[in-house]
């Protein structure tokens, strides 16, 4: 049977999500490992394979029943205006953020795209200022930028879980060290996986959200006081 094409996104919703994506944007995601450095020093992650494992675990165990749940909800929610239920969501993030390093990637680098938005052509004025007074978290952030385009939930979070895995693909190839051939294995494992994780997402409810990675949050209070480091997290 011939396949029916899906509903072409429009180029300039396409271009933003790319944007939205790269690791040029200017919120200083590529200063952060996510406590993956700290796992290379203390932890054993110190090959291709094991970093590759490492970052696919974090994918579906951490990001997809966190972040990923949190923008699938928090996008509608801009969209419709409902500011009550994105702030509850803010909170969320804020509250289950499980150490200081964590939870000041979270607000740094919603502040930083806050700031990006307000110096963006077509930015909601009004919209922004309702993000700015619930100290934002990137997540939440991250739903106001692409609820302004015409793409769909499932495309927004595909370009966000893409973002964060070419982030922290060269936070491994920094901090293991790896090569570029190297990085580029990880991540085409990493974008097959990516998929999966975006569906799970979407269809977590709420009370299945959950922020729950006790070996990370470990890592991540080691890190604060890790004695050579070259990322904030």
């Amino acid at each position: 049977m011939p396949v029916t094409p899906a509903a072409q996104l429009p180029a300039a919703s396409l271009l933003q999500l790319i944007w939205l994506a790269s690791p040029a944007l200017p919120v200083g995601g590529f200063s952060y490992s996510e406590g993956l450095e700290t796992a290379v020093d203390r932890a054993d992650v110190t090959t291709e394979a094991l970093a590759g494992d490492w970052l696919r675990d974090q994918l579906h165990l951490s990001l997809a029943r966190g972040d990923l749940a949190v923008i699938a909800q928090a996008i509608p929610a801009w969209r419709s205006g409902d500011v009550a239920r994105i702030r509850a969501l803010n909170d969320w993030v804020l509250q289950t953020r499980e150490t200081s390093e964590m939870r000041a990637q979270a607000e740094q680098m919603g502040r930083s795209l806050l700031d990006w938005l307000r110096n963006h052509d077509g930015a909601n004025a009004q919209r922004i200022a309702a993000c700015a007074q619930m100290q934002p978290t990137y997540p939440v952030a991250f739903a106001l930028a692409a609820s302004q385009t015409a793409a769909g939930v499932r495309d927004c979070l595909l370009a966000y879980a893409f973002g964060w895995a070419e982030n922290m693909t060269q936070a491994a190839l920094k901090s293991v060290p790896l090569g570029q051939s190297a990085g580029q294995r990880m991540l085409a494992r990493l974008a097959s996986d990516i998929p999966a994780a975006v569906e799970a997402a979407i269809s977590l409810p709420d009370d299945e959200r959950q922020a729950f990675s006790p070996m990370l949050a470990i890592l991540s209070s080691q890190h604060e006081t890790q004695y050579s480091r070259l990322f904030r997290s």
